[in-house]
């Protein structure tokens, strides 16, 4: 499975027989001009995950792409609130799996983490990708409410208005990957992205890796 980290919240995930695209949201351009792609998965509405503006244009350009979202955006597209996203999207609302080429996408969660108490909630769902004979990578979006089993690369959200030091580290260790990276990170600079990533590599089991930059890793 070959990972790369595209900004903020957008991942890339490569394997023998699928190219999925996960929260292409405004704060990275790193995913702008991707082809070729079999999926793009949306954990939740926010435009850090969600770039209304160049996301359909990706879309454009990826015409057989599936678009698999968390309930809630699906209902703000059908409502016109979102710009459409094309015959392909659905919704995948928590437990829910379906296969995308040889990878088994497993739904999982279901609200956004707390941001602040006068702030209602919204949807989210981590997803979970399994493919045989490849490490099972979690990308959680905006929550460290859900930690499933088995993982073995996590995508490890570093700062938002939700979180913090002490939260990313227990939910880290409740992961238990054997390897993560660095995402959600834009709010932070060089320092502060280094002071996260320090703190977790030494107060976890979970080795972290730096894949800024657009860089990719074969896991």
């Amino acid at each position: 499975m070959r990972i790369a980290h595209l900004g903020h919240a957008a991942v890339l995930i490569e394997t023998a027989d699928a190219r999925i695209l996960l929260d292409p949201g405004n704060l990275s351009t790193g995913w702008h001009g991707l082809t070729d792609l079999d999926a793009v998965l949306v954990t939740h509405g926010h435009p850090d995950h969600l770039d209304p503006e160049h996301l359909p244009a990706l879309l454009a350009a990826n015409p057989s792409a599936r678009v698999l979202l968390e309930p809630s955006v699906l209902q703000q597209v059908q409502a016109g609130d979102l710009p459409p996203l094309g015959e392909g999207a659905a919704a995948l609302a928590p437990e829910e799996q379906t296969a995308v080429g040889d990878v088994l996408v497993t739904a999982v969660g279901g609200q956004h983490a707390v941001i602040h108490r006068d702030i209602p909630r919204i949807g989210n769902v981590g997803f979970v990708l399994r493919s045989e004979g490849e490490p099972t990578f979690f990308h959680p979006g905006d929550s460290y409410e859900t930690a499933p089993s088995g993982v073995d690369v996590v995508a490890m959200p570093s700062y938002g208005p939700w979180g913090a030091l002490k939260e990313t580290v227990d939910w880290v260790r409740a992961v238990g990957a054997l390897e993560g990276f660095p995402i959600h990170d834009e709010l932070l600079n060089d320092r502060g992205r280094g002071l996260i990533s320090g703190r977790v590599d030494a107060m976890t089991g979970t080795r972290v890796l730096d894949l800024r930059g657009g860089a990719s890793h074969d896991f």
